[in-house]
């Protein structure tokens, strides 16, 4: 897994899993944002299992997906709020970075 910060407040990342949230604890993340869509991909693990482990790491944790390179409005909203509510640095995922790194343009304009 490689992290990459686009500021002090955020890091973005390809797929994460289970056996990687120590390290994202241990590198001094406290919150995540998942922006890709249960079941995008066989295999990839659902966000209820991502949440539920981070929270047992003292992580939080939301889903705010976006799919086919669609940026709805509210979606926007929702990361831009999420970025002001939840503890940072914040590290944000999709499948590649790509959509978690539009996410964060997008929502601080």
């Amino acid at each position: 897994m490689t992290i990459r910060p686009l500021d002090d407040t955020i890091g973005v990342c390809a797929q994460i899993t289970v056996e990687d949230l120590p390290g994202i604890a241990a590198q001094g993340y406290r919150s995540l944002i998942c922006n890709r869509p249960d079941d995008e991909e066989p295999g990839q693990p659902s966000f209820a299992e991502i949440a539920a482990a981070a929270s047992a790491l003292g992580l939080q944790a939301r889903h705010i997906p976006v799919a086919g390179g669609v940026f709805p409005p509210d979606a926007v909203a929702a990361f831009g709020a999420a970025m002001a509510e939840l503890p940072g640095p914040v590290l944000a995922y999709c499948r590649s970075g790509a959509r978690s790194t539009t996410m964060r343009q997008l929502s601080v304009g």
